[in-house]
Parts: structure tokens; sequence; C-alpha cells
């Protein structure tokens, strides 16, 4: 699925990951590791949101930095603590993911209704609270045709019935094709998930934990 050789990033002189070289192959990935392990730094620049030395390769034709668009167009990424402009709705985020990610409008509604959001759909992002920002972000990361979504701690800010929504669709789109890279602090239940292995982010690099 992901190849990475020689991935480094560099936060001026801080040297924050080191990738010599790692192979994911298609799964349901958990990347744990420490608050500042550089987690999100990984999955950012799996999505193409930060510069990086080296190589990322996806499915083994696609370099993230020869064939960006096309890298891209099959990653999604869902922040941690998204933030959205206040004046935007659900609705505005849906129809412009939509149409960069070529997705389907009543796909993504139907999933805002199984996460009990779509009474807001029409409502300015600003009137929401901080638990249903997180489940737009997450249906957000659904839309289009991905081969990989990366979730940065997906399940922290909602509810106990919304993580049990999650995890279900999560498991149905593995068993379509789609694979996971998962950051969670939280411990996920064996019944709710099953992880293809572990990442482990420490002392800068990220490595399988087996």
């Amino acid at each position: 699925m992901l190849q990475f050789d020689h991935v480094q990033k560099n936060y001026g002189s801080f040297l924050a990951v080191d990738i010599p070289f790692l192979k994911i192959e298609e799964g349901v990935w958990w990347l744990q590791g420490e608050n500042g392990s550089g987690k999100t730094t990984f999955l950012k620049m799996i999505a193409g949101l930060h510069p990086f030395t080296g190589s990322i390769m996806l499915q083994g034709k696609l370099n993230i930095k020869k064939q960006r668009r096309q890298f891209v167009q099959l990653v999604n990424y869902a922040e941690a603590e998204p933030l959205y402009p206040s004046f935007l709705t659900a609705k505005d985020l849906v129809e412009l993911y939509c149409e960069t990610k070529g997705g389907d409008i009543l796909v993504a509604q139907q999933l805002l209704q199984q996460l009990h959001v779509y009474d807001a759909y029409n409502n300015p992002i600003g009137s929401y609270s901080s638990g249903m920002i997180k489940k737009v972000s997450l249906v957000l990361a659904f839309i289009g045709h991905p081969k990989v979504i990366l979730l940065d701690e997906p399940l922290i800010t909602i509810d106990t019935a919304a993580v049990d929504t999650i995890c279900r669709i999560i498991n149905d789109s593995y068993k379509n094709g789609i694979s996971f890279i998962i950051s969670s602090h939280q411990a996920v239940q064996s019944e709710q998930l099953v992880f293809t292995g572990k990442l482990r982010a420490k002392n800068r690099s990220i490595y399988k934990n087996d």
C-alpha cells in the first residue's frame, strides 16, 4: 500500500520524523505513540500537507512528489482537532469535498444522518459543538474514492454511540477495499475494530510494532 524510503521531516534544525524504510501493507493499522512522537506529522506527510525529504509511494506506482494530484486524490485525512471557517455550513463543506474528490453528496448525507448531525446540515459550523464538528470532519474523510483514509484521533470528542458508528463504517469500508491508518490514545475494543497490525511512533521514527 505505502512505502517510505529515506523520509525525513525537519522543523528548522529539529528532526521530527526519520524513517529509513517502512512498508505498510493494505489493512487497518493502529498508530500508537506519546504526544510529540510524530504521529500527526507522519499522517500529514502522507496526506500531502507537510513537505519532507525522501520518497513516499502509494500502490507501488504513485510517488507523492511526482504524481501528486493522483496520489492525494486517493488519500483522505481527518484531523484530530478540525477547524473550519465559522460561517461555512456542513452543506458547504460536503459540496466542496464532493467536487474536489469526486464524491456522492447523497452518500455523505447518509453518513451525517447515521451520526445524527444531518439536522444541522444548513447551519453555520460556528453554531456546532466540538463533537458535531468532529463528526462532520470524519464524514468528509470518507468522501470520494480513497484507497487510504488517515484518521488522527477519530474517537475523541464524539459520544459513545458515534464511536460505535464510526467503527462500523471503518469496518464496512475496509471490506470494500479501503485501508486505514488510525492514530488513537484511546484503547479500541477488539470487537469494535479488527486491526491488521500496529505502528509505533517513537524516537522520531515510525515502525511496525510486531
